[in-house]
């Protein structure tokens, strides 16, 4: 897996570097701002970029902003965006365009070697990586909507779909069978008002979707990043 790394911290990058060539990836390119990185995406194209979501010259935006362009630029390149706090609309804005090949990580989740490489991996392949404490907000953000509906084991069974996770990965953390993890994934598509599919990553990008108010079908929202 070829990867291009955009960080400006250099002990991170560099730490990072070195942990994903252990793991067998390949890093092409480290950068330290949007416009290298894609010079670096466009020169290199690699399977996935990390990205920090605050970049040089302001450290506000940069980091989105240049995630953003490369996806439209290079056919929805995989993206893992890194992040010091939970932001919730700049989760919103990578998953805006309704496509697949995205996480978003607190840099925290780092130091959990084996969760943090299995969610670059899963972004690579075109899955989805919420970190935990992203999907929570966004569920408690939307705390007034039918998500109020669900039962708690519906509500855990999303927040695991929504970190990316497979039914057989949901049974074995909620400790119940397959059969009882499809009947809440079907209450949660029937309550949420969204068709039932069970193809995967689509499904939680329509639920994550749905959580930060964008259509399942997709689409950026107006005035996003994403849609100038």
């Amino acid at each position: 897996m070829r990867v291009v790394i955009a960080e400006d911290n250099v002990l991170l990058s560099s730490g990072l570097e070195l942990l994903l060539e252990k793991k067998g990836c390949q890093v092409v390119a480290v950068v330290g701002d949007g416009e290298t990185f894609l010079e670096a995406v466009a020169e290199h194209r690699p399977d996935i970029a990390i990205v920090d979501v605050r970049l040089p010259p302001s450290f506000r935006d940069e980091g989105i902003h240049a995630a953003l362009r490369a996806r439209r630029e290079h056919g929805a390149l995989p993206i893992l965006v890194l992040s010091q706090y939970v932001e919730r609309e700049y989760a919103g804005e990578l998953l805006s365009d309704g496509r697949g090949g995205i996480g978003y990580l607190l840099k925290d989740r780092i130091g959990r070697v084996a969760e943090f490489v299995d969610a670059l991996r899963r972004v690579a392949s075109g899955g989805t990586a919420m970190d935990p404490e992203v999907v929570a907000q966004l569920l408690a953000h939307r705390a007034g909507s039918p998500l109020g509906t669900l039962t708690p084991r519906e509500r855990e069974s999303l927040a695991l779909m929504a970190q990316g996770h497979d039914n057989a990965t949901i049974a074995e953390r909620m400790r119940i069978s397959d059969n009882a993890v499809h009947k809440h994934i079907g209450n949660i598509f029937a309550k949420l008002g969204l068709a039932p599919d069970d193809s995967g990553h689509r499904r939680v990008r329509a639920v994550l979707a749905y959580l930060d108010g964008v259509p399942p079908s997709g689409g950026p929202r107006p005035g996003s990043a994403a849609s100038r």
